[in-house]
């Protein structure tokens, strides 16, 4: 738990599902331009998404961050959260908000494989992320079938490949890929030279170069084209409850945080494209607008629930 502290305006309950550090950055920078106080309960995001669920009318939570779209979406479905102004969802790329305007997009990570440059060459990865869970990938490739972002894969390969696709992919990256408990771990596994690639995020790997140097990296990211699901754009989104105690604070906060001041606080301390157009990221990241992601959005990914369903078919919950 976190607070960043105001003298004279109300305290915000923000339940933070997304890093804690960047999200105290953010909030610090809110607090001194508004004079408005916000408590961070921090948890996993489908964590607190529940927790929210189960509180109901009861929750002292005025806001939801979520690292993912899905939890916020599971309670947008619900109709637990309120709608945003105009002038708020104007602030985000409009294919990354909530058609019926009651979440936004705040930052976009993209699913990329990280692989070891002394163990594989770029032109021998296969097109497609499909093709990974294969034979010829055998214990090649290091994949967290727990992380949020890897259930929107699985949704967005059901969505534009089917669900029998899905689930073979699933059970072909049971048999013959690695399963690690964390993104940072299988990072760490493809850098030091222990498995030769990782379907992760894109921003585990510049957390290592940033730490290590960009020139010193052993691995390096391959991003997908041409709509493949293994180029997948996801994003940390937030929402404001219905049932918040300081709903026009609250509102104050969404519209910082996806206004050009915010998203600039955000763009300096993580990899991650800005939601806000006008706005840059401060890493070295491939402009947004040159990616090649599938035709789906996290507007439309909806909720989690067939991913899980779909990870326990294959064996894999």
């Amino acid at each position: 738990m976190g607070q960043v502290q105001a003298a004279s305006k109300p305290t915000l309950v923000l339940y933070n599902g997304q890093h804690k550090a960047t999200t105290f950055k953010l909030l610090e920078a809110f607090a001194a331009a508004t004079g408005i106080g916000v408590e961070s309960r921090k948890g996993s995001s489908i964590q607190l998404a529940n927790q929210i669920i189960e509180e109901g009318e009861r929750s002292p939570a005025d806001l939801f961050f979520s690292e993912e779209s899905p939890p916020v979406a599971a309670l947008a479905e619900r109709g637990l959260l309120a709608p945003l102004p105009q002038k708020t969802l104007d602030q985000v790329r409009a294919d990354y908000r909530d058609p019926n305007g009651t979440w936004v997009g705040v930052t976009a990570r993209s699913r990329v494989t990280v692989y070891n440059k002394s163990m594989v060459s770029e032109d021998a990865l296969p097109s497609s992320v499909l093709d990974m869970a294969t034979e010829a990938w055998k214990g090649r490739v290091a994949f967290v079938p727990t992380s949020g972002a890897f259930q929107q894969q699985i949704v967005a390969i059901s969505t534009l490949k089917g669900r029998d696709v899905a689930l073979d992919w699933l059970k072909g990256l049971k048999r013959y890929g690695e399963i690690y408990g964390s993104n940072n771990a299988a990072m760490t596994a493809v850098e030091r030279g222990e498995i030769a690639t990782a379907l992760i995020n894109n921003y585990y790997w510049y957390n290592v170069a940033k730490e290590k140097g960009m020139a010193n990296m052993q691995s390096a990211l391959h991003f997908s084209g041409d709509g493949d699901p293994g180029a997948l754009i996801t994003v940390s989104a937030v929402g404001v409850l219905k049932t918040a105690k300081n709903a026009a604070a609250a509102q104050k906060l969404v519209e910082f945080m996806t206004s050009v001041a915010g998203q600039k606080v955000l763009a300096g301390v993580v990899a991650e494209w800005p939601m806000n157009p006008k706005v840059e990221s401060s890493f070295d990241l491939k402009p947004f607008d040159e990616l090649h992601p599938p035709k789906v959005s996290p507007a439309n990914l909806g909720g989690a629930e067939e991913a899980l369903a779909l990870r326990r078919e294959a064996g894999l919950a």
